[in-house]
């Protein structure tokens, strides 16, 4: 039996799909009341659940084999701060004490390239890297590198648990829209009037969930393992969605400095719209920063690779369209 906490989620939901492929029983735990669209047709156990009820993970976790921690926060705004302390790093302690009461065989934590310390431009960021919650910037990135050193900490002192960290991810099955799947969207509904120029390492969700897998069958406990696709630039981005959808890429674009002065009146607007941040200070810093990803690691030991992020953002595309999420306006 294999537990899925955040099984939900963007990566969770599409984690359930390549176990139940490979004939494994999954026990998804979602909150009570969430939205489960993602679930929905799937042959899993459904559980809902918090991961801060001790008493529950304890039930939950009986006779597991495998349980893949994917629930936390993520967030790029800075409300969330509080929230994110409790579940990403409360909730992670929970889930290793309860693994280790109930001797679960593996824990696959899924962390993120964010919890490493940003290196200096024109170096490599790997799992040589430094972790250090006081030293990595915004506050989701803070609380993963907190909750990655209460695993290691765990796997030093005998738990059998190995480690994930994705770049950012995109893909299909993005059923509540992450914040690449919303630029998509907004993208060929044609409410993108603007961008900032940037870069960031992105993967596909479908090759990331399969990298769960093999980290559980291949890898070493108290190991971590990073898992990344190719480094794209917002201009590429916009230009393969021009090509997919035919409709034209925004032309204006925002210089670093006017963006970065101006995002308080963005949150306003986004407050007043009530509609999800994709413009903020911490995404601006993330754009600009050294995302120069070597995810070697993982592709030797483990077996770990990518596709082409070309293919990823059409198939997203259509995957979108297909379920009434995205109206290409031509």
């Amino acid at each position: 039996m294999n537990v899925v906490t955040g099984a939900a989620g963007h990566i969770g939901n599409v984690l359930c799909r390549e176990l139940l492929k490979k004939g494994e029983k999954v026990r998804a735990v979602v909150l009570p009341g969430e939205d489960t669209r993602s679930l929905d047709g799937l042959d899993v156990e459904k559980v809902e659940g918090d991961i801060l009820d001790k008493n529950f993970l304890k039930t939950l976790c009986k006779d597991v084999n495998h349980v893949y921690h994917l629930a936390a926060i993520v967030s790029i705004t800075r409300k969330m701060k509080s929230m994110m302390e409790k579940v990403n790093v409360e909730g992670t302690r929970n889930i290793i004490e309860v693994c280790k009461e109930c001797n679960v065989q593996r824990l696959i934590y899924t962390s993120s390239i964010h919890a490493f310390i940003e290196p200096p431009k024109g170096t490599l960021i790997d799992e040589a890297g430094e972790i250090n919650p006081q030293k990595t910037v915004g506050d989701y990135a803070k609380t993963k590198a907190q909750a990655t050193l209460e695993v290691l900490k765990a796997a030093k002192n005998g738990l059998d648990a190995v480690i994930v960290c994705p770049s950012g991810v995109m893909g299909p099955f993005d059923y509540r829209p992450s914040e690449m799947g919303q630029l998509f969207i907004d993208f060929a509904e044609r409410r993108l009037k603007a961008y900032v120029e940037g870069a960031y390492d992105f993967v596909d969700v479908r090759d990331i969930a399969h990298g769960h897998i093999l980290a559980a069958e291949k890898g070493n406990s108290g190991e971590i393992y990073i898992m990344s696709g190719e480094l794209i630039s917002i201009t590429d981005i916009l230009h393969y969605l021009e090509e997919i959808t035919g409709v034209k890429a925004p032309w204006f674009k925002l210089q670093y400095w006017f963006a970065w002065w101006t995002e308080p009146l963005a949150q306003i607007y986004y407050t007043l719209a009530k509609q999800r941040p994709l413009f903020t200070r911490y995404s601006l810093y993330t754009l600009t920063s050294n995302a120069n990803v070597n995810d070697r690691k993982a592709r030797e030991e483990l077996g770990y690779t990518s596709r082409p992020l070309e293919q990823s953002i059409k198939d997203t595309v259509m995957w979108l369209t297909d379920q009434g999420m995205l109206i290409i306006h031509t």
